[in-house]
This record gives structure tokens, sequence and C-alpha cells, in this order.
């Protein structure tokens, strides 16, 4: 019989992914000539935390079966705005930003939530609707952050691989595994991923952990936005897709599901190591960045045919069809 953990998607992908990109990690570099640095380190982990909030955003709707489009937008919106108001009190900026992403995100849920409508098209909108508004803040320009005193602070260098940005990326996906593992929170969430109806009918307060949903992914959004400013000294009001497919991939290699109702933190900040990781490991190598997507490429079709359901019920035939042949060499089959 296939061992549980090998039937259970949302661990199998997140432990092969960074098992693979550790061993490639480690022994790439090696084979090279070059050898890994301990700056090399630092350098995934700050590229992890550049995407990561997004990542875990992400990851909270679709474990309650929903998609929030609109993180990349929010995310640049908490940067724009932390930068226009945080440049004499960096907390101010911090805290305009992440309270405008908190607000877009329960206003998201509550739209959501009241009329049932597709989270795709409302979130979409609410992307449009917060590039637009960055934009116009900023004038389709980049805004320059002058408190150096803060770039400094959020980079600087803390035993040899992290920095401030990097330990807050870690401390949230930590919170957030407590409040989900520790709570009913991660439970319900997940019911409501997987059956709604039924959800509804066992007494889950759907509604409002739809709102709580979007809200979380709201604040995670604006606060990448916010510390990646500050990280950056400026405001860009163009963020690309770039972010927004990191994200997803990061995700998905963390054993969540499109459909809904499967994940953990944890599964997700494995996905954002891997994904961060690899990006570094070519930059390590000198390779040139089409491998990147090449390889994030791979990913996600590898991810997709795992998690397809015509390969878990090949799966689930080939494993009665071999215990079908096991009971018939145990003995004859004796007729009634």
């Amino acid at each position: 019989m296939m061992p549980r953990t090998f039937r259970r998607p949302d661990r199998l992908v997140p432990a092969l992914s960074i098992a693979v990109v550790v061993l490639a990690f480690v022994v790439l570099p090696q084979l090279s000539g070059r050898g890994i640095r301990i700056f090399d380190v630092y350098n995934g982990l700050q590229g992890a935390a550049q995407f990561g909030f997004i990542a875990l955003a992400l990851g909270i709707t679709m474990i309650a079966g929903e998609f929030d489009l609109s993180v990349t937008g929010v995310h640049v919106l908490g940067g724009v705005l932390a930068v226009s108001f945080g440049a004499e009190n960096a907390l101010v900026g911090f805290a305009v930003g992440v309270g405008a992403g908190l607000l877009i995100g329960i206003t998201q849920g509550i739209v959501i939530a009241a009329t049932r409508a597709p989270s795709l098209a409302v979130t979409l909108g609410t992307l449009i609707a917060t590039l637009g508004l960055a934009s116009m803040i900023t004038g389709g320009l980049s805004l320059t952050y002058t408190n150096t005193a803060v770039t400094l602070l959020v980079d600087e260098t803390l035993l040899g691989v992290f920095s401030p940005r990097s330990l807050i990326l870690i401390g949230v996906f930590l919170f957030a595994a407590g409040i989900l593992t520790a709570t009913r929170l991660g439970r319900e969430l997940r019911a409501i991923g997987s059956d709604r109806r039924a959800a509804r009918v066992a007494g889950v307060p759907v509604a409002r952990l739809l709102v709580g949903a979007f809200g979380a992914s709201g604040a995670l959004a604006a606060l990448g936005g916010v510390l990646l400013a500050y990280s950056y000294s400026s405001a860009n009001p163009d963020p690309g897709p770039q972010l927004l497919i990191l994200g997803v991939v990061a995700s998905l290699l963390g054993g969540l599901s499109l459909s809904g109702g499967r994940g953990h933190p944890l599964g997700i900040v494995l996905g954002v190591l891997s994904v961060a990781f690899v990006g570094q490991l070519t930059t390590m190598l000198g390779l040139p960045g089409y491998v990147t997507q090449i390889a994030f490429a791979v990913f996600l079709i590898a991810i997709a045919i795992v998690d397809a359901p015509g390969l878990h019920a090949t799966v689930t035939r080939l494993r009665a069809w071999r215990e079908g042949g096991s009971a018939l060499k145990d003995g004859p089959l004796r007729s009634p």
C-alpha cells in the first residue's frame, strides 16, 4: 500500500520541491567550481521576502476555495502609500500602507460573501483599480523614499544570512501556521474550501471567514509592498506580472490546490524558499533569466499533473486492481 505521506499532495509536493532545490543548491555550485557563500543564502532569503507575503496572501484565500488576484495591486499601493506618508516617520507610512491593504481586503470579502460573486472577477477589478490609484498618486513615476536610515535598517545583515525583512516574513509565516493549526480557523477554512454548502449546514460562519481571509490577504500583500518599498528606497506603480507569477508558483509548490480545501502555511513557506533559491541558483551559476522561467513552467505543469483528478482516479483504480490481484493469489474464488 502507498505510504500515507505520498497520498497527501499538500505534504508531498512541498517536501519534494524543497528537497530537490536544496540538493541542487548544494551540489551544482560545487560541480561548477564556484562553491556556496554565506551571502548566497542571504540573497536567497531576501528574494523570498520579496514575494513571500504575496504567496501567503494568495494561499489563505486559496485554502478557502477563492483566489485573490488583487494582491499585486494592493502590494504596490501599500508601498506607494508607505513612501508617501512615511518620509518623516516610517511607522506612520507602515500603518497607512498596511491599513489600506486591510481595508481593501475586508471590502472585497464583504462583497464576495454578500453577493457570492466570483472572487476572480471581483479581485481582478480591485487589481485594476489599485494599480490605477497607485499610478495616479505617483504620476506614473517611481517615488523615491528619502529616509535612508530605514532602508539600511530593513536590509541590515543579521547572523550572516538574515535581515529584518526576512525575519519578519518568517515570523509572519510561523504566526499564521500557529493560528491555522491551534485554532478552529484552519479546519473551518479548509471546510469552506472543500465543500461550502456542507460547511454552512455544519454551522461554519462562512461569510465571516471569507471576510477575514480576504482581510488577511490584503494586509499581507500591503505589508510585503511596504517592506519592499522601504528596502528599495522607492515605490514603483508598475510591478509587472513577475510577483504574481512567483506567488502562484510558490503557493502551488507549497501543496495548495486551485480547487481549495487544502494547504498549510508551513507548506507555503517551503514553496517560497524553493522558488527563491531556484532564482538564486541561476544567478550563482550565471545562467540567463529564461532558465528560471522554464524551471517555473516545469514546476507548474508537474504540480498540475500531480493534482489532476484524473491521475488520482487512475492511481485509485490501479491500487484497487493490485489489491484485488493479491486477494486472488491468496485463494481460489468460491462460488456462492
